[in-house]
């Protein structure tokens, strides 16, 4: 077998080896129902209880079904991006029903998304919390400690999106005067 062969056969398993992606893009379709069983798990113990709850409860309640949906929008932003970033383009119609940013959310893009659902996630844990506060120190969930280290966690969340934006504007400039 000359070289050329060789090359070729090793070039050819390597790219195909990228199919060893799609159990894990499987697995993350599973970790999406997980999120949707928790999320109407939430909503039906929590909503025959509304009449009973105060304004902040019901803020608390919708705060993390917020966040549920969040993450949820997370996975499906990585599964298709990644998917069809790393493995295989979607082949089939999806007429009206395709969204947008589908086919058009490059590696950049897709960090960047990532980042930003996980700032906005933890912004919202971090407001949960906040509103968790009670009247008294007896009454509140948290410590001042672990108050600090949330918001400590979430500005390294919202610095480390700044950088990285930075650092892909830099690069797009950088390719835009080559």
């Amino acid at each position: 077998m000359d070289r050329k062969s060789l090359e070729d056969r090793f070039e050819a398993g390597l790219f195909a080896s990228r199919w060893l992606m799609a159990p894990m893009y499987l697995g993350l379709v599973v970790s999406l129902g997980m999120l949707v069983v928790i999320f109407l798990r939430d909503l039906a113990y929590y909503a025959p209880q509304v009449l009973a709850m105060t304004a902040d409860e019901v803020i608390l309640v919708c705060l993390t079904l917020i966040d549920l949906t969040l993450a949820a929008n997370l996975l499906l932003i990585v599964m298709f991006s990644g998917y069809e970033n790393f493995v295989s383009k979607f082949d089939f119609d999806t007429g009206q029903d395709r969204p947008d940013w589908m086919g058009k959310v490059d590696f950049g893009g897709l960090k960047m998304k990532l980042v930003a659902s996980i700032v906005a996630i933890s912004g919202i844990h971090l407001l949960k919390r906040f509103m968790e506060i009670g009247e008294s120190v007896a009454d509140a969930k948290f410590g001042e400690t672990e108050l600090f280290w949330l918001v400590v966690i979430h500005l390294t969340f919202v610095v480390s999106g700044v950088l990285l934006a930075v650092m892909d504007w830099l690069q797009a400039k950088s390719y835009a005067s080559k």
